[in-house]
């Protein structure tokens, strides 16, 4: 199970971000490796096993999901990403003049928060998560919600996370934003154009390939958002969502961002 440890470089960089914990003056069982903790949580995003079923020679399941779920609570996972887009942009530059918006939806059999009834299939309970990526597909916002809220109403929190997550003045830079025939409307067009003064392209992905077939080495630009959400499959205990707490699964995506950008910067080797 070595492929599936969390690489020494994405080590090195979650250490800092992890809260002190003292030794405890009474005594009592030593507290576990942090590092094979970390292996035990990377192990299980990446395999989708249930937390009992990670390999004893890394962490106890239990242990693992309590650190887990700690870190989760204080932002230890969302803060890695942050510094996993600030090293991408020192080393290769983030690219904001074509950004992409997309939705996928994700099986929650177990229900709880954010989840709702996926009109797609069959009413199941599930969630949707509103995905945002710069021009070479580095994830760059993240939006979860129940699956039956829909893409438009997504949009705007999406954006307005991109915005929080990377400040900046629209000046800076001519940015276009890519989405599918799903978020064609008035409204928001004038949301993208005159609330975040953006170039809307909203057309399916049929009509980008048509229009840019007749310009040699031009490619669509919107599938990139839809590659990074395939992409996140990898991580398959986000490719069903199994976790009650929404910040559970929030955290899961989170690692899955982090390590994505960290792999496409080439820090990790």
């Amino acid at each position: 199970f070595d492929e599936y440890r969390m690489p020494d470089a994405m080590w090195d960089r979650i250490r800092p971000l992890l809260p002190e914990y003292d030794v405890s003056p009474a005594g009592g069982r030593p507290r576990q490796n942090l590092r094979r903790v970390a292996d035990a949580i990377f192990y299980r995003m990446r395999t989708g096993c249930q937390w009992k079923a990670i390999p004893p020679g890394l962490a106890p399941g239990s242990t693992a999901h309590q650190y887990f779920q700690q870190w989760a609570e204080d932002g230890v996972f969302d803060a890695l990403w942050q510094v996993a887009l600030t090293e991408y942009d020192d080393l290769i530059g983030l690219d904001w003049t074509w950004q992409s918006v997309d939705g996928a939806m994700t099986k929650a059999p177990l229900g709880g928060d954010a989840t709702g009834k996926n009109p797609t299939d069959r009413g199941k309970l599930g969630t949707k998560r509103s995905l945002m990526t710069e021009a070479a597909g580095i994830p760059v916002s993240l939006i979860v919600d129940g699956a039956n809220r829909h893409d438009i109403k997504l949009l705007q929190e999406t954006i307005e996370h991109c915005l929080d997550r990377w400040p900046r003045t629209h000046n800076e830079f001519d940015e276009h934003l890519c989405l599918d025939k799903g978020y064609q409307s008035a409204a928001i067009q004038e949301l993208i154009e005159s609330v975040f003064q953006y170039t809307a392209h909203i057309r399916s992905r049929g009509e980008e390939k048509r229009e840019l077939s007749r310009k040699r080495g031009e490619r669509p630009r919107r599938w990139v958002v839809e590659r990074t959400h395939s992409w996140f499959n990898r991580f398959r205990a986000i490719l069903v969502r199994w976790e009650k707490k929404i910040e559970n699964h929030v955290a899961a995506l989170h690692l899955a961002c982090a390590y994505f950008t960290f792999s496409r910067s080439g820090v990790l080797g």
